[in-house]
C-alpha cells in the first residue's frame, strides 16, 4: 500500500509536460484563437464586424462537417484521401440534375449527393477492411478513378450558377432564425457526431481499434466492421458537402476541392487527432478547423501575400504536429512510471 501510494506522488511529482498539455489542449487552442483574433482585428477593424464572422462561420462549416468525418478515419489509423474527389463527383452529378430539372425538391439533391459520396465510401471501406489494401493507397487510387469518373459524367463542362434553380442555390444562402444553413448543417452534424462518438459502442469500438487492433480482435470487436463504417460514414459526408459546396459557390466544376483532403487532415491534426491512431476529440477538429478557417479569411485582410499564407498555414501545421509527438511522448512516459516496480 505505502508503495503504491509511492509511485502515485512520485507520477504527481514527475507529471511530463507533454501530459499537462494534453490535459488543456483543446482550452489552449481556443485561448491562441482568441488571441489571434485580437491580433488581426488591432491590424484591420472589419475583422469581428458580424458580416466577416459569418462569412468566416460559413467558409468554416464544409470543412469542420469533412474533417469530423475524417477524425473518425484517422482514429482507426487510417486516412482517406479521395474525399476531394468524391466531394466534387457527388456536387456535380447533383448539379447536372438539378439543372436538368429544376423543380426537383431541393432534399433530393441532398439525398442524391449523400448517397453517391456513401457508394464511393462504402467501396474504399471493402478494399481497406476486406480487400486489406493499405489506406493510403487505396484512396489514392481511388482518387483518380472519382476524378475521372466527374470528367467523365460532365464531359468536361462545367454546370454555371444560371444553371441552377434558385431553390438549389438557397440550400447553402438560406437561413432559419438568422442562422445559416451551412452553420446549421454543421451545428447538426457535430451533435450527431458527439452521442455517436461519447453514447453508442460502436463509437467507443472505434477508439479501441485505433488504440490496439490486436487487443479489440480478442476483445471480440469486429474490425472489418469498424472500417466499412468509418469509411463508409466519410463518403456519405463528403457527398453532402459536395452538394453544400455546389450551392454555396454556384459552380460545378471538375476540379472543385482539388488538393482540400489535405486542409481537412490538416484541421485534424491541429485538433490533437493522432495519425498514429486512438486519439481524438471532436471539440479539438471543430477548432482546428475553426482556426484554418480564420487563417484563410484574416491572412488576406492584413495584406499577407498569398505566398505568404500557404507557407504561414503550413509552419503552423507543423507546429502542431510536433505538439502531438510532445505530448504522444509524455503520455507514454507517464504511462511508464505508472508501473510500479
Amino acid at each position: 500500500m505505502a508503495e503504491k501510494a509511492f509511485v502515485t506522488d512520485q507520477v504527481e511529482a514527475k507529471a511530463p509536460i507533454g501530459v499537462n498539455i494534453a490535459r488543456f489542449r483543446e482550452l489552449g487552442l481556443l485561448g491562441f484563437i482568441v488571441l489571434l483574433c485580437l491580433f488581426i482585428q488591432l491590424q484591420n477593424p472589419s475583422f469581428l464586424t458580424p458580416g466577416n464572422m459569418e462569412s468566416v462561420l460559413k467558409n468554416t462549416s464544409i470543412l469542420a462537417i469533412l474533417a469530423m468525418g475524417m477524425m473518425l478515419v484517422i482514429v482507426t489509423r487510417g486516412i482517406d484521401l479521395s474525399i476531394g474527389a468524391t466531394l466534387a463527383l457527388s456536387g456535380m452529378i447533383a448539379a447536372q440534375t438539378v439543372s436538368t430539372y429544376p423543380h426537383l425538391n431541393p432534399f433530393i439533391a441532398l439525398l442524391l449527393g449523400t448517397g453517391i459520396g456513401l457508394i464511393c465510401g462504402s467501396i474504399l471501406g471493402l478494399l481497406v477492411s476486406k480487400g486489406g489494401i493499405l489506406p493510403i493507397i487505396a484512396t489514392l487510387g481511388m482518387m483518380n478513378v472519382y476524378r475521372g469518373l466527374t470528367f467523365t459524367v460532365s464531359d468536361g463542362s462545367w454546370v454555371s450558377a444560371h444553371q441552377m434553380p434558385d431553390s438549389f442555390k438557397h440550400i447553402a444562402a438560406g437561413s432559419i432564425l438568422g442562422l445559416n444553413h451551412l452553420v446549421l448543417f454543421a451545428v447538426v452534424i457535430m451533435v450527431g457526431a458527439y452521442y455517436f462518438i461519447n453514447h453508442t459502442r460502436t463509437g467507443i469500438q472505434i477508439y479501441a481499434v485505433g488504440s490496439n487492433p490486436e487487443s479489440a480482435r480478442i476483445s471480440g470487436i469486429n474490425k472489418d466492421r469498424i472500417l466499412f463504417l468509418v469509411y463508409s460514414l466519410m463518403g456519405s459526408l463528403a457527398g453532402l458537402s459536395g452538394v453544400l459546396w455546389v450551392s454555396r459557390f454556384a459552380s460545378a466544376q471538375n476540379d472543385t476541392a482539388m488538393g482540400y483532403e489535405l486542409t481537412v487532415i490538416a484541421a485534424c491534426v491541429l485538433g490533437g487527432v493522432s495519425i498514429a491512431g486512438g486519439v481524438g476529440k471532436l471539440s479539438g477538429v471543430i477548432l482546428g478547423a475553426l482556426l484554418l478557417g480564420i487563417l484563410n479569411n484574416a491572412l488576406p485582410l492584413i495584406g499577407v501575400s498569398p505566398f505568404w499564407q500557404t507557407a504561414i498555414q503550413g509552419a503552423i501545421i507543423l507546429i502542431a504536429i510536433l505538439v502531438n509527438v510532445l505530448v504522444r511522448r509524455g503520455i507514454e512516459r507517464n504511462n511508464l512510471l505508472r508501473r510500479p516496480i
